[in-house]
């Protein structure tokens, strides 16, 4: 028997086709910041070039060109498909930036004008013996009404927001829940003025009660509560289910259940939601100014008399209309953005301290 005897060596059919690439072309990392700067450059050169002296059409023309030139690169360099991304991300930036001016140029401005008079004597100073056409006098009366009437508004709206929203949450079924959440819901929108001229009807027209802090701090409750009840709300809503389950397993009541385990877990939230709703009545201006009715001296006594506060410190000042008026107007609105900036900052240590581990 014979082998078996091959005339040809093996060999490959053909020769092994070189592997695509996976990777598709794309632009270098530092292309938008070269780009925005780009745009900068051009948009002031034809606004300039154009005779635009607003510096803010400037800043539109280099907007308009950054997305431009954005996505005409990406769609040569990285193909239609990543042009689109790259375009509703540059969309997103440009409206951020159109967003932070606003703020950046009202803080600027108002530092650069409050800080001509706020001093040592601004802050512990009161208006009493100062004409409006005068220099000197100071903010420490308003404070003193800001800090009595918003922490009246907050152990009256806080309890209550957090009871309804609890109630919402864990017990509400039917009709009532479905009252509540509506009425909850109209209040969220309701305008300050209205619950100022409510308050003033109610407390100082038929009960025959006169203009004081304490009828600021009831209409400035009424604008808090809403946003207390939806912020608790949606913080409680967060808790896993798992963990009622757990406490009710165990036998635990459940008014127990929520003191115990739902609210400490929701607290961080919770307490956010109130220093968040306690910043926005802090600058509320209308209902004050029908309820408190003004004072240029120092009133500790929330309950009787007009009493002033921040927003109708600047508001007075402002309407006075001189010079000397008008910085501490100023002044009087650096002291209120701080107090604001201060609240929003115990909030988020506050959020962080007792945030869930």
């Amino acid at each position: 028997m014979s082998g078996v005897t091959m005339d040809k060596p093996l060999v490959a059919d053909s020769a092994p086709e070189p592997a695509h690439s996976l990777r598709q072309a794309r632009l270098p990392r530092w292309t938008p910041a070269a780009v925005a700067a780009g745009a900068v450059a051009v948009g002031t050169g034809i606004g300039i070039g154009a005779g635009l002296g607003s510096r803010i059409q400037w800043g539109l023309i280099a907007g308009a060109l950054y997305v431009i030139a954005t996505y005409v690169l990406a769609a040569s360099v990285e193909g239609r498909r990543q042009a689109k991304d790259r375009l509703a991300t540059s969309l997103v930036w440009a409206c951020f930036v159109l967003a932070v001016v606003p703020l950046v140029s009202l803080v600027r401005e108002t530092v650069s004008r409050g800080v001509k008079v706020l001093d040592g004597n601004f802050l512990s100073h009161s208006m009493a013996g100062v004409l409006t056409i005068q220099p000197g006098g100071g903010v420490y009366h308003a404070i003193i009404g800001t800090l009595e009437q918003v922490g009246i508004a907050t152990a009256i709206a806080a309890p209550i927001g957090l009871l309804t929203a609890v109630y919402l949450v864990e017990y509400g079924r039917g009709r009532l829940a479905k009252a509540v959440t509506f009425f909850v819901d109209v209040m969220t929108g309701i305008p300050s003025i209205v619950a100022g001229l409510f308050v003033l009807s109610f407390w100082i027209i038929m009960l025959d009660f006169g203009y004081s802090g304490f009828a600021g701090s009831m209409a400035l409750a009424i604008l808090m509560m809403p946003v207390v009840v939806r912020s608790t709300e949606e913080m409680l809503k967060l808790v896993p289910n798992e963990l009622r389950e757990a406490s009710l397993a165990l036998g635990v009541p459940k008014w127990r259940t929520i003191l115990k385990v739902v609210l400490p877990t929701a607290i961080g939230g919770i307490a956010t939601g109130v220093m968040l709703a306690v910043a926005r009545i802090a600058g509320e201006t209308a209902p004050i100014v029908l309820l408190v009715f003004g004072s240029q001296v120092i009133n500790n006594n929330p309950f009787d008399g007009a009493q002033s506060s921040l927003p109708y410190y600047i508001y007075e000042q402002w309407a006075a209309g001189n010079a000397a008026s008008y910085d501490r107007a100023w002044a009087g609105a650096l002291v209120l953005i701080a107090f604001v900036m201060i609240l929003n900052l115990v909030a988020r240590g506050v959020a962080r301290w007792k945030a869930p581990k």
